[in-house]
């Protein structure tokens, strides 16, 4: 599966430039929705007292990141945003440093959980006024079963380079890759598929993650 997120008509939020996504993920996203409602029922079924999805996430506060700049703290901590954590791992994780814009500048990007859904907050240049938000979901559609009668959060970003954005186009095909000099922010669906975000040309494309 090429991509997974879904278009949305993004409501501006101080200080945070929305970046809008194609409409062509519309179906995709359905079904990974019904998917999703599948595991989580049935996985709910399981477990003691029915509990609500959200209190299967853990998040983190800003101060946990030890690596954050300290004007990226004090943008996070502004912004209102947690930070969400993978069943995977139990090391801090879900924030991500790379040349995520252009070949030799740094960037963070973060994923940033406030109100029940989380978006990717791209700092350029590590500039706290320079924010981009990509890709906002709803929180309670990445809580899935994962086995024993438990549910997880299961939404991940890392950073991937050319060599996995070719590999996968090629696998996988869907949209073809521009050039690729710098960085993305691969954003999984733990044990599902994920999508590449890409910077180009002044935009955030999507282009084939993991199947």
């Amino acid at each position: 599966m090429a991509a997974l997120l879904h278009h949305r008509q993004t409501e501006p939020h101080p200080q945070i430039s929305p970046t809008p996504l194609p409409m062509h993920r519309a179906t995709l996203v359905i079904t990974l929705m019904v998917v999703a409602a599948i595991n989580t029922v049935s996985a709910e079924e399981q477990t003691d007292g029915g509990r609500s999805r959200e209190s299967h996430i853990i998040r983190l506060q800003p101060s946990a990141f030890a690596q954050f700049p300290t004007q990226i703290v004090r943008a996070l901590l502004e912004q209102g945003c947690t930070i969400p954590q993978s069943f995977v791992d139990p090391q801090p994780h879900n924030v991500v440093q790379g040349e995520l814009r252009r070949k030799g500048q740094m960037d963070w990007a973060v994923l940033c959980s406030r109100d029940g859904h989380s978006s990717i907050l791209v700092f350029g240049n590590i500039s706290p006024t320079r924010i981009t938000e990509i890709s906002r979901q709803s929180d309670g559609i990445f809580v899935q079963g994962i086995g024993g009668g438990k549910l997880g959060y299961s939404r991940r970003i890392g950073i991937v380079g050319k060599q996995f954005i070719i590999e996968h186009y090629r696998a996988y095909g869907g949209p073809e890759p521009p050039r690729i000099d710098h960085q993305g922010i691969d954003d999984a669906f733990l044990e599902k598929a994920s999508v590449v975000h890409y910077y180009h040309g002044g935009r955030w494309l999507e282009l084939t993650g993991a199947d």
